[in-house]
C-alpha cells in the first residue's frame, strides 16, 4: 500500500524476503517526509527473524538504515558501528545479520528499480546481483534500462 506494484506478485515471491531492495513508484499513502524528493521508495524485506518480527510489531513501514558511514562495508554486528552509539537513540542487539566471516554479506543488498515496467536498472550491485539479473531477465523477461 505504500507504492505502486507494477511487478507480478510471483516476481516478488522470487525476491523477498532476502537480499533485495525493490525500488517502486511510492503511493499516496506513504509518509511525503519519507523521501521527500523523490517519486520512488526502496522496499527490502531482510530474511532475518528479529527484523522480520519487528516490522510484524509495526503498524506501518519502518525507515531504516544501515548503521555504517555511507560507503564503507556494511556492519554485520552492533559492535562493529561502535563509534556511531553516542549519535544514536536506541540501538537493539538481534544478533549477527550475515556470516560476519564472508567478504559477501557487507556489500548490502542489491537494489534494483522495477519503477519502469518491463525494464530494470542496477542501482547497487550488492551481494545477490547474478542471482536477481537471472530471475528478472530469464523468468520474467525484463530487459536492463
Amino acid at each position: 500500500r505504500y507504492c505502486h506494484v507494477n511487478v507480478p506478485d510471483e516476481l516478488l515471491q522470487d525476491l523477498l524476503p532476502g537480499p533485495v531492495t525493490l525500488v517502486l513508484k511510492r503511493s499516496e499513502e506513504l509518509n511525503e517526509d519519507l523521501n521527500p524528493f523523490t517519486s520512488l521508495v526502496g522496499v527490502r524485506i531482510p530474511n532475518h527473524p528479529f527484523i522480520r518480527e519487528l516490522a510484524r510489531a509495526c503498524s506501518g513501514p519502518l525507515a531504516l538504515t544501515s548503521a555504517n558511514v555511507s560507503c564503507q562495508a556494511s556492519s554485520l554486528t552492533v559492535s562493529e558501528f561502535q563509534d556511531l552509539w553516542p549519535q544514536l537513540s536506541l540501538i537493539i542487539d538481534g544478533g549477527p545479520i550475515g556470516d560476519v566471516q564472508s567478504p559477501e554479506c557487507r556489500l548490502g543488498s542489491t537494489v534494483v528499480d522495477l519503477s519502469v515496467s518491463g525494464k530494470f536498472t542496477i542501482i547497487r550491485p550488492g551481494c545477490a546481483l547474478r542471482p536477481t539479473v537471472e530471475i528478472l531477465t530469464q523468468k520474467y523477461g525484463l530487459t536492463p534500462q
